[in-house]
């Protein structure tokens, strides 16, 4: 039973022996263990900050990238408006040339359809005067057949020249 029952002289050498070993410790392990202890806490506080630089970083980059978003939808909004004014243009210069092409064609057929008339008005008179002439000479024929007839119209023809001169 002597285990269960320490001795004085036991208790004593082994108070001694935890001094002596808390000693030791505390001279040589104790400045290992905080060395340790602080170059893992000094390297904890390293991994915070750097996490807290790539996290404004991050923070940085997602405002880069929707500035650049913001961006690129406003040239392509301005692409788009300027597509739109370019349409718009072509349009209108097309409608232009459209209408200086038919006022063109418009004309042309006018000047045209002018001849024509013309032409038209002169083929007309020329057989009107045809006709004319052809019922001139019938009737003159017919008139002229026998000879008192030309005498009276050479007769009626000097008495107009008469009277003329």
């Amino acid at each position: 039973m002597e285990l269960f029952t320490p001795d004085f002289g036991l208790i004593f050498w082994m108070f001694v022996g935890v001094i002596i070993l808390l000693f030791v410790l505390y001279k040589w392990g104790w400045p290992i263990i905080i060395k340790g202890v602080e170059s893992r806490a000094d390297l904890i506080d390293k991994g915070v900050e750097y996490a807290q630089n790539a996290k404004e970083q991050m923070e940085h980059a997602r405002e880069q990238a929707d500035k650049y978003i913001a961006d690129a939808r406003r040239q392509q909004a301005d692409m788009l408006r300027e597509a739109d004014k370019m349409k718009t243009q072509i349009i209108e210069e097309a409608r232009v040339a459209a209408q200086g092409e038919a006022k063109k064609v418009m004309d042309a057929a006018k000047v045209s359809i002018e001849q024509e008339r013309k032409e038209a008005q002169q083929q007309f008179r020329n057989e009107v005067s045809a006709f004319a002439l052809d019922i001139a000479t019938k009737v003159v024929r017919d008139e002229l057949r026998d000879e008192k007839a030309q005498q009276r119209l050479v007769s009626t023809l000097l008495d107009d020249m008469d009277k003329q001169n």
